[in-house]
């Protein structure tokens, strides 16, 4: 009775859990997304390692008795080839002959000793071979036949579904800042935060009054990646040259401070630093 009372509570268990989890699942705009559901995936987890715990008692409870048993009757357990199912499948998925059978099917020819055995090809292999037929036929007729998307058009889709999306968050998100929209400033205020932040974070490299030291200088009329603001700015939101260029400071400093420490680099034109670096890069000329 009591095992009758443990297998209901479980398969009850079982259907109020799934219930709970498609529930859960269901009440989300991406359901599968797993950074947006931690929890539910979590839960999910938890709840397929319980299933899969319980499977694995009851087998170990069949193999105990079944030993028991094999006990009673007089035999030995251990005698017992447990993986004989398992040879068997193995044998029937590769058709191979035994070790003493292998003389039915040696070739005649002999290339220095070495003997070739007339082995099947084994039924794994076959049926694979017939899926990608058979792959290949859908293919034919969903993107040759049918003029479906290729990997192209379904690019362009994507991108103009995130490019949508991007937009629709600005309108709710008026305080988002759009790097594309990023215009050079002017008042006081603006330059003075841009400042700060290039002491802060610039100096370093371009020395405080921007004569340059490990990276480039600042106050003369050459740029290795281009001047102007949209240039400045770009350089400094994206980063400079790979490898041997600045880190992209738009991972780490807000979108206006770097529009801010662009229009102040600016201001550096012209201007006369205590010890410039050599000039790098080529003059730029604004259009």
């Amino acid at each position: 009775m009591k095992k009758y009372i443990q297998s209901l509570a479980y398969i009850i268990f079982l259907i109020l859990a799934f219930i709970g989890l498609t529930t859960a699942f269901m009440s989300y705009e991406n359901p599968f997304d797993i950074y947006e559901n931690p929890l539910v995936w979590t839960a999910l987890i938890c709840f397929v390692l319980v299933v899969v715990l319980k499977e694995l008692l009851n087998i170990v409870s069949l193999q105990k008795a079944e030993d028991l048993e094999l006990e009673k009757q007089g035999i030995d357990p251990a005698s017992i080839d447990k993986f004989e199912w398992y040879k068997k499948l193995i044998k029937r998925w590769t058709k191979t002959k035994a070790i003493e059978e292998e003389n039915e099917i040696i070739l005649d020819h002999n290339y220095d000793g070495i003997k070739e055995l007339d082995n099947t090809l084994p039924p794994w292999w076959v049926y694979m071979f017939y899926a990608t037929i058979l792959f290949a036929v859908v293919y034919l007729v969903r993107f040759h036949v049918l003029d479906g998307d290729d990997q192209a058009t379904e690019y362009s889709k994507a991108v103009a579904e995130a490019r949508a999306e991007l937009e629709k968050y600005k309108e709710t998100t008026p305080n988002a800042f759009d790097a594309t929209k990023a215009t050079l400033l002017t008042e006081e205020s603006d330059l003075k935060r841009g400042k700060a932040v290039f002491n802060l974070n610039c100096a370093s490299c371009h020395s405080k009054d921007g004569g340059g030291g490990i990276g480039p200088n600042l106050t003369d009329e050459n740029w290795i990646l281009g001047g102007g603001f949209a240039n400045v700015f770009s350089t400094i939101y994206n980063g400079g040259r790979d490898g041997k260029g600045m880190v992209p400071w738009g991972k780490t400093l807000k979108g206006e401070d770097v529009q801010k420490v662009a229009s102040y680099v600016l201001t550096l034109q012209g201007t006369t630093p205590a010890a410039p670096k050599k000039a790098e890069g080529e003059i730029w000329e604004e259009e």
